[in-house]
């Protein structure tokens, strides 16, 4: 009985001790940067807004954090995919990208509109209004299809 409860206050001691040690948060001083996506492909209004609301949580420089982001280890988990997710795409770094791969990813974006497989269910769960709409998927494809983007 002795070693169980010694065990046990020495997980309660760990688990405190982790919520002193935050992660940091993606956050930048302007919501829509210099080099977002919208300032280098003419973006209309309302598909810019579903992409902010429905993407840039995970795949820009600002991320709207639920109050859960700040219980570890569960923060932890949050910052490294988010750390993933802008390495796939950073719409807030898009101006940066060359030509060729900046193609690439509106090829992914089609892709993965037409398929549904973003965003994440784990992040739908949590999220309301977030999963892509049959009308988000026609906007999407209308406007990659203006730019000769189409999914593969």
């Amino acid at each position: 009985m002795k070693a169980g409860r010694k065990i046990g206050i020495l997980i309660l001691i760990i688990v405190v001790v982790m919520q002193f040690i935050q992660p940091n948060k993606n956050r930048s001083e302007q919501i829509i940067s210099e080099n977002d996506i919208s300032k280098v492909y003419a973006i209309p209004q309302d598909l810019h807004q579903t992409l902010v609301t429905k993407c840039y949580d995970c795949h820009s420089n600002n991320t709207r954090y639920p109050w859960y982001f700040n219980v570890q280890p569960i923060g932890w988990w949050l910052a490294a995919h988010i750390h993933e997710a802008k390495e796939h795409v950073n719409f807030s770094d898009f101006k940066n990208y060359p030509a060729d791969r900046a193609h690439h990813k509106l090829e992914e974006l089609a892709e993965v509109a037409k398929e549904r497989s973003m965003p994440l269910k784990s992040y739908t769960m949590f999220h309301e209004h977030t999963e892509l709409t049959d009308e988000d998927e026609k906007q999407i494809l209308d406007w990659l299809t203006t730019l000769n983007v189409t999914p593969d």
